[in-house]
């Protein structure tokens, strides 16, 4: 069942490649884009069974986000960020669950993490408030997930946590005017004092456990992944897909390319540009392999019913961080060897340009960060395993 998503996904790209222009114009994926993708049951691939998914290799979803981005880099990150969150659903408490997918299979969550809300507790839950930003594809979503504080009645911070909460209790503030992922309607959601559910919220602590309540309903060793791996990969894994789709269409530009400044010279036998793709080519591969070896890695332990170590997660991690720089370097190496007419509106090689830079400031991507922890593990200095 996989392999047939995988391939309905795959007759869905020249589609999604037409309508690149129309989705920056607009500032969010075309309703006609997610349509399709919900047919093929992209979607659901993280879903648990029980909820008509397919629980499936985390692999798989990353193989078709790549490839979407490879058409479309805004519709593949809204794709990639709304398509990872069932994984997360799947811990909720079971009537959090069955809130999202009891009368509809096909619900779909956008989510923002950053802890900018404030949650105070009271009976049976908490009341929350706040503004959060960058929420990808708000618009095609019916509930979000938010990262929040929790402070009790000292204004002391007890937790921080993830709030689901439904469309009737937020609102969208349409701010996405951007020159990169212009298409992603990464807009700002509003809450203001409402009443959240004991049950629809996941401490950030026990998932840094690699725990959740929903593991008691959803078996599968797919919930039993760190969330910080799974969650990363779903941001540098587009933009791998984007420098796919740059280097296939600088390959195809410079085949056709006659550099005139160059006497005419062909640009498919200059060896300088034989040597630049090469390169590209490899970074791509690169940070491609690495992202599939770590979550295999993982996936051992956890097969065994091992717990997995500290430092595979923050090699994770490390290879994540240098895997959305080797793709974006490789962007650049070809945007810079493509001449002129790669700046023409409708090109996407600009587009993957653009898309892949707006992407590299992501939080996840922060390099600094993610190398630091790495190398003072390896150091002997103490680090949180619980943020990654």
């Amino acid at each position: 069942m996989s392999q047939a998503v995988l391939d309905g996904v795959r007759d869905l790209l020249p589609g999604f490649r037409e309508r690149a222009d129309e989705c920056e114009r607009l500032r969010v994926v075309p309703e006609s884009s997610i349509k399709e993708l919900d047919e093929t049951g992209f979607f659901k691939l993280l879903q648990p069974r029980r909820f008509d998914g397919h629980e499936a290799d985390p692999i798989t979803f990353y193989t078709a986000v790549r490839d979407i981005a490879s058409a479309c880099g805004s519709t593949g990150w809204v794709s990639s960020v709304v398509g990872v969150h069932p994984w997360q659903v799947a811990l909720f408490a079971e009537e959090a669950q069955q809130a999202v997918w009891g009368e509809d299979t096909s619900t779909r969550l956008s989510s923002s993490y950053a802890p900018t809300g404030k949650a105070t507790v009271t009976e049976g839950g908490y009341i929350l408030s706040g503004k959060w930003s960058f929420s990808s594809g708000s618009d095609h979503c019916s509930w979000v997930l938010l990262g929040g504080l929790v402070f009790n009645a000292e204004g002391q911070v007890v937790d921080f946590k993830t709030f689901m909460v439904p469309r009737s209790d937020y609102t969208i503030n349409d701010v996405w005017h951007m020159v990169g992922l212009a298409g992603t309607g990464s807009n700002d959601i509003v809450v203001e004092d409402v009443f959240v559910p004991e049950a629809f919220t996941l401490s950030m602590g026990e998932t840094g456990q690699c725990k959740g309540p929903g593991q008691e309903q959803n078996t599968n060793d797919l919930y039993k992944l760190p969330f910080h791996s799974i969650f990363t990969g779903t941001i540098t894994t587009p933009i791998i897909g984007m420098a796919m789709g740059a280097y296939a269409e600088h390959v195809e530009m410079q085949q056709a390319r006659s550099r005139a400044a160059y006497l005419g010279e062909k640009a498919s036998k200059d060896p300088f540009a034989m040597v630049r793709i090469a390169r590209a080519s490899s970074e791509i591969d690169a940070a491609w392999a690495l992202l599939v070896n770590n979550i295999r890695e993982e996936q051992a332990y956890v097969a065994k019913g091992e717990p997995i170590p500290l430092r595979t997660r923050l090699k994770v991690r490390r290879d994540q961080v240098i895997g959305s720089e080797r793709a974006i370097e490789a962007i650049d190496a070809l945007f810079e060897a493509s001449g002129g007419r790669a700046l023409t509106t409708g090109t996407y090689l600009q587009r993957a340009w653009r898309d892949a830079h707006a992407g590299r400031v992501h939080a996840a991507n922060d390099p600094e960060r993610a190398l630091q922890m790495f190398g003072a593990h390896e150091f002997g200095h103490k680090v949180d395993p619980g943020m990654y």
